[in-house]
């Protein structure tokens, strides 16, 4: 028998890799052309060729052995110290090599941080609407979810709602801006109140709360907004980035811890960590990955193509009569599902081969997310379902 945990999860397994999954199934039984699959934040456009040649190059000049062997933990000692010298460059930050691990994506960062600092029983905080894995990640290592109810139309984090939230047993707070599902961008004022907040907990309770910034679409920012860097506000933060999306590498799993090192016991997060990032499995980051993105760290992939399909799916959605916000960064688009039965919407737009995923899978039932990482063509091709769906649930077209 598996576990019980793993039963669970395979009860419930993700709605965005579910109705991923069926978009297979429908693009073999219609045609991809004609399945319009908005389900997955994969990232359609290339890498930037500065990647590739990065990788060639690698491959070409360094012996087999220093490419594809074991390094340290944490990572290439080099590689660690050119991401601590571009964020202190970019940022104003004093990272040095030690306080950064070298990571399987966010999402093994974000692993290897809890596994780092939970305790069974302790608490994490969560902003909904959240990304679906962050309740998995923090029961991997038997921690508790608290989940911070949205507590304004925009979307931005409630400072008194985490501070009322809180309690002794809160060890962390995880944050994602810009944010998946919104593609809100948390403000500078958000998260000083944020940092004020944790402030006073920390001082109530004599222990630190830490709060983790998961960071994967940090460059993925239109009309110049500027994200916050969380270390300028608040010592005690740990940030979780990965290269997945600012240069469309998703599969090959490459990212970085970033501890700051005025945070309390910034040493010795930093040595747990890299043990931490062995005993879960993962052992270290992906070796030639790693030097490849140390020599791409001024490398972006091409956001104007992400911003024309923003607006070319904002402007026809609006057009249709659909209420949703004009995000602000990521390759989201969170729209309100009309009547508010996020599920039955999704049900009824997959009947357009118009693949969706309800906001209940984010904790913020109401709304949908649609990914709009995706040809530009396949928006426009989408328009004609989109317009039918509108009409059957009464929306009014401008």
């Amino acid at each position: 028998m598996i576990s019980s945990k793993m039963t669970k999860l395979t009860q419930t397994n993700s709605v965005i890799r579910a109705m991923f999954e069926e978009g297979m199934r429908l693009a073999a039984e219609y045609g991809r052309e004609n399945v319009f699959d908005f389900s997955l934040g994969n990232p359609n456009f290339p890498p930037p060729d500065a990647v590739g040649t990065a990788i060639t190059d690698i491959l070409r000049e360094y012996p087999p052995g220093e490419i594809h062997g074991y390094m340290p933990n944490a990572g290439f000692p080099a590689v660690r110290a050119a991401v601590a010298e571009s964020l202190n460059a970019g940022y104003g930050t004093s990272f040095g090599a030690e306080h950064i691990i070298m990571t399987s994506g966010a999402a093994g960062g974000l692993n290897v941080a809890l596994k780092t600092l939970l305790d069974p029983g302790d608490e994490v905080a969560v902003f909904a609407p959240y990304f679906v894995e962050y309740g998995n990640y923090v029961s991997n290592y038997d921690g508790g979810l608290i989940v911070i109810p949205p507590g304004s139309p925009d979307f931005q984090p409630s400072a008194d709602a985490l501070e009322a939230a809180v309690t002794p047993r809160t060890k962390a707070v995880v944050i994602n801006s810009p944010n998946n599902p919104t593609g809100i961008i948390y403000s500078k004022e958000s998260i000083k109140r944020l940092a004020s907040a944790l402030e006073r907990r920390q001082k109530a309770y004599g222990a630190p709360i830490y709060l983790i910034s998961d960071e994967p679409y940090r460059e993925l920012a239109y009309d110049g907004a500027e994200v916050p860097f969380v270390t300028r506000y608040y010592r005690n933060a740990l940030v979780c980035y990965s290269w997945s999306k600012s240069l469309s590498l998703p599969g090959e799993r490459i990212g970085y811890l970033a501890i700051s090192p005025e945070a309390d016991d910034a040493g010795i997060i930093a040595e747990a960590a890299a043990i931490a990032t062995r005993v879960l499995g993962f052992v270290n980051a992906p070796s030639l990955m790693q030097l490849a993105a140390a020599r791409c760290l001024g490398e972006k992939t091409d956001i104007a193509a992400y911003d024309a399909n923003r607006r070319a799916l904002h402007g026809g959605l609006t057009s249709l009569g659909f209420e949703c916000a004009f995000p602000e960064g990521a390759f989201y688009m969170w729209v309100r599902a009309p009547g508010g039965d996020d599920r039955t919407f999704a049900s009824d737009a997959k009947k357009h081969n118009i693949l969706l995923v309800p906001g209940t899978s984010f904790a913020c039932p109401g709304y949908v997310r649609i990914a709009y990482c995706v040809e530009k063509s396949t928006i426009e091709r989408s328009m004609g379902g989109f317009a039918r769906l509108a009409a059957e649930h009464g929306l009014k077209w401008k």
